[in-house]
């Protein structure tokens, strides 16, 4: 079973818009949940999951498929998305705003009335079943300008926004995902809401749910309390300087306190 704690409505919120046919879009920060969700939702639906980590190099013809020589024949080979739609599952693009722009212009069919999946290599259109299900996911303060989400793209899903959980519920996730004991969880929370703090004065990202459990991890494995902060909230959050000596002295000041 896929652990995850709900925050929200968003359980609710999925299970309806799939009962429709909705297409979803998931937006948050990094490491927050959404793809811990998502995974938690097609176990709880009992339906299939495809996922797509998109990136910079990412085509349409990736998630289509495309023709390949095999054995001196040429053969066509479904991409992701086609198999998904075949098989009745839950397509899961993640960052798809990293992904080339005629990854956009492809799901767009799937995303209205319309629900089709044009393979013009093939000449056929697939329709979607009723159990295929698009969801994608971004997180809208990471990106630059030119990788933010267009808004006829955004109007075509029913949205649901993450964020980081109360400091209670973080702190009950930490100790479910590593069996910590809550000094331990507590103290982690409160340096990562002191690290996302620090994004007014530059830093990209503050510690992320994730980075947190990870934090809890090794120090659960063996590794002192400062050696993992070290190796995980200062480290992994940035290659600056200054920002790191910050950091530091964030994790040396939680655990002085």
């Amino acid at each position: 079973m896929v652990y995850y704690r709900p925050i929200s409505n968003e359980i609710p919120l999925f299970r309806t818009a799939a009962a429709h046919q909705l297409p979803l879009l998931l937006k948050g920060p990094t490491g927050c949940g959404k793809t811990r969700f998502v995974r938690h939702m097609a176990e709880q639906l009992g339906r299939p999951l495809i996922t797509v980590a998109c990136q910079e190099d990412l085509s349409a013809a990736d998630l289509t498929g495309r023709y390949v020589l095999e054995g001196g024949s040429t053969v066509w080979r479904d991409g992701p998305l086609t198999r998904a739609i075949r098989e009745g599952a839950i397509c899961y693009l993640d960052e798809v705003v990293e992904a080339r722009a005629d990854v956009l212009t492809v799901i767009h069919p799937l995303t209205d009335d319309r629900r089709i999946l044009p393979l013009e290599r093939l000449g056929v259109e697939l329709a979607c079943p009723d159990d295929f299900l698009i969801v994608i996911s971004y997180n809208p303060g990471y990106q630059s300008v030119t990788r933010e989400l267009k808004e006829s793209t955004r109007q075509r899903f029913v949205s649901i926004a993450f964020d980081y959980p109360t400091p209670e519920v973080e702190a009950e996730i930490l100790m479910q995902e590593t069996g910590c004991d809550a000094t331990l969880a507590a103290t982690l929370v409160r340096m990562g809401q002191a690290s996302r703090n620090l994004r007014s004065h530059g830093l990209k990202e503050g510690a992320s749910t994730r980075l947190l459990v990870y934090a809890a991890s090794l120090v659960q494995a063996g590794m002192s309390l400062p050696e993992a902060c070290e190796a995980t909230i200062v480290h992994s959050l940035t290659d600056d300087a200054e920002l790191a000596s910050a950091l530091q002295e964030l994790v040396r000041s939680v655990l002085g306190s």
